[in-house]
């Protein structure tokens, strides 16, 4: 086995909060003070029982620029539609990869079936930064569905999904801007994996329901608990003590200054201004 990534801590969510009316989150970063370059954001939804309703609840027209964000479903169904012309539905398995870059405007909404069903709705949301020199390139719409993620066996009936990047030689579909390695892994109880990430590129696993031993030192237990790794090294070992279910993120650094605001990432003040400016002006676009 490869140098091991070091744990540089374990963290539970740093904040809780509602987006609009249809997502009770938990996020993960950066609310605690995590780190996890090229990512700037993970936001964990649910598991939350919804009763059933007329009206889907959700968030209303919004704007993003300067980044990405990836939705991954895991249980309920949201439906999306966007200034570009994109619109869609995110069922479990689904991934939504929405590359915002020079400004898209979206609504996100719980799916009507679903709404008028009522059930468990649990959801990640992940922003991808971008680099400047791509920051203002055209948006990108990507809808990856559940059987269009391929598979890695991981033995004893465990396995990864591989959303981007690649594992064991089995490649994810997401089109991805910079390096980037996004796998939803499901672990069962008594199993030990080893894997290989890219020496250089700063990782975080993210717990969504198990017990899981990182490289023989740290536990994640229970739900919601985040472990944030060292860019040197690349292997992760992995020992389950439940049947659990992880989200393993890394990516290659993106080292540029980060200016934010609301839902625009950029570089510069001026360039937020701006950001604000055509958004006000109608030149992201409005949904109709």
């Amino acid at each position: 086995m490869s140098e091991v990534k070091e744990v540089l801590g374990v963290f539970g969510p740093g904040s809780t909060h509602w987006v609009g009316d249809g997502f009770p989150v938990r996020n993960m970063f950066p609310s605690n003070g995590i780190e996890v370059n090229p990512f700037l954001m993970l936001d964990y939804a649910g598991p939350t029982e919804f009763k059933p309703s007329d009206r889907p609840r959700g968030v209303d027209e919004h704007p993003h620029r300067g980044f990405e964000t990836v939705t991954i479903a895991y249980q309920g169904a949201v439906e999306h539609r966007d200034s570009a012309g994109n619109s869609g539905t995110i069922r479990p398995g689904d991934v939504q990869w929405m590359t915002a870059a020079s400004g898209v405007v979206h609504e996100e909404k719980h799916e009507r079936e679903f709404a008028r069903q009522g059930g468990t709705f649990e959801m990640i949301q992940l922003w991808v930064n971008l680099p400047s020199a791509q920051k203002m390139s055209p948006p990108r719409y990507q809808g990856i569905l559940n059987e269009q993620i391929p598979h890695a066996d991981l033995g004893s009936g465990s396995y990864a999904r591989i959303i981007a990047g690649e594992l064991y030689g089995v490649k994810g579909p997401a089109r991805t801007v910079t390096p980037v390695n996004l796998f939803d892994i499901r672990l069962k109880a008594g199993s030990r994996v080893e894997l290989s990430l890219p020496v250089g590129q700063k990782a975080a696993l993210l717990l969504l329901q198990g017990y899981v031993l990182v490289n023989s030192s740290q536990a994640l237990t229970g739900e919601a608990q985040i472990a944030v790794l060292g860019a040197p090294g690349e292997g992760l070992v992995l020992e389950s003590k439940k049947d659990s279910t992880l989200l393993v993120m890394s990516g290659e650094p993106i080292n540029e200054p980060v200016a934010s605001y609301g839902p625009f990432v950029m570089n510069t003040q001026a360039e937020l201004r701006q950001a604000v400016n055509d958004y006000n002006s109608g030149k992201m676009g409005h949904l109709h």
